[in-house]
């Protein structure tokens, strides 16, 4: 540093420290020039946090974003033009439902929702890159031009404008030992750093329009974004309850009733039952055809009994589980739908349809 570099610096300590400590006031800048200053330091605030929120919204996982700069700093190094993207939390659902939905095969009710809701988080990820890539193009890297050039810019020409500012008050308050002409050049260049100042700041206001054109792209990104995450997952609620249909139709079918006129009709050709067992409920049943009774055997039991034609899985607290061929000891008939039985130490009620009766009930 010069000679007089080294007197200007100390030039401007001493004013500092006579404005901070001893009260000493300062060249006073108009206040139109004050309100620009104002008005360009909160737009550049503005400008900085703004740019800074929005990519945290984008890319929310602190860890991920830190990896993600890193890959990008290295990509450019080595002179690659495209980076690995942000991966987001659907895709990464997405992927897990789908592999565990493959594991499952297509063929299951829940492999088969699995893959259904696997693919629409694969498509909202898609949506949520085609959103990076559009604010990123049409907000982010022009605010992040504006920062870099213009409130740089700004930010120079006060700096520099403060530090002629303390230059000029110190010499002019010592004036008479420092030559009048040296004070004159201070001033000269304190007013001259103050109009620069006042450009740079007029500069990056006058760019308000192109912000807000920016504001509205970005919120237009976000528009397209959630109405294509509305399709996307209104097309899944859809797929899914079709589905949630459809099992509990093919649930239902298992235990629909067919008529048969002989118990012996319900027999395959091997001799066993049909597989599909009749309908059940509690309210009053449809007409069941009156099966006939077998003739009396002497290996026939004298308590009342009957003989399961179909497996029943009991589904309340109190029923009896079935097996296909159980011979079950009848203890009461609860109402027309309904048996109380005991089979294998265990008692329950059970479906007056899934049984035979062999010995019926004394009344």
């Amino acid at each position: 540093m010069s000679v007089a570099g080294l007197k200007k610096q100390l030039y401007k300590a001493s004013q500092i420290m006579s404005e901070k400590v001893g009260g000493a006031e300062g060249t006073k800048l108009d206040g139109e020039f004050q309100d620009l200053e104002r008005r360009a330091d909160t737009t550049s605030k503005a400008l900085v946090e703004i740019l800074a929120k929005s990519s945290d919204y984008l890319q929310p996982n602190p860890t991920v974003r830190a990896k993600l700069n890193m890959v990008n700093t290295v990509s450019k190094m080595r002179g690659q033009e495209q980076a690995s993207g942000y991966p987001h939390p659907e895709g990464l659902l997405g992927d897990s439902m789908i592999k565990y939905g493959n594991d499952l095969g297509a063929a299951s009710n829940f492999g088969g929702a699995l893959l259904d809701f696997g693919e629409s988080m694969k498509q909202l990820s898609q949506s949520k890159d085609a959103l990076d890539i559009s604010v990123k193009h049409n907000f982010i890297d022009p605010v992040q031009i504006v920062v870099d050039q213009n409130i740089k810019d700004v930010q120079h020409h006060l700096k520099k404008m403060e530090g002629r500012r303390l230059d000029y008050d110190y010499k002019k308050k010592r004036q008479g030992k420092i030559p009048d002409e040296e004070i004159q050049v201070a001033q000269e260049k304190f007013n001259e750093s103050k109009e620069l100042s006042g450009k740079s700041m007029v500069s990056l206001l006058e760019l308000d329009v192109e912000h807000v054109a920016q504001l509205s792209s970005f919120a237009t990104s976000l528009a397209d974004y959630h109405r294509q995450a509305i399709g996307i997952l209104e097309e899944l609620s859809r797929n899914l309850s079709e589905r949630s249909a459809n099992a509990v139709a093919s649930a239902k079918t298992k235990y629909e009733h067919r008529p048969v006129t002989d118990y012996r009709d319900a027999q395959n050709s091997n001799g066993s039952y049909a597989a599909n067992p009749p309908s059940y409920s509690h309210a009053a049943p449809a007409h069941y055809p009156v099966l006939p009774q077998r003739p009396s055997i002497k290996s026939k039991p004298l308590e009342p009994c009957c003989k399961v034609l179909y497996d029943f899985v009991p589904e309340n607290e109190g029923e009896l589980g079935l097996k296909m061929g159980d011979i079950v000891t009848l203890v009461s008939q609860i109402d027309d739908n309904w048996y109380e039985g005991a089979v294998h130490g265990q008692t329950g009620f059970f479906p007056v349809t899934f049984v035979e009766v062999m010995v019926p009930l004394s009344h």
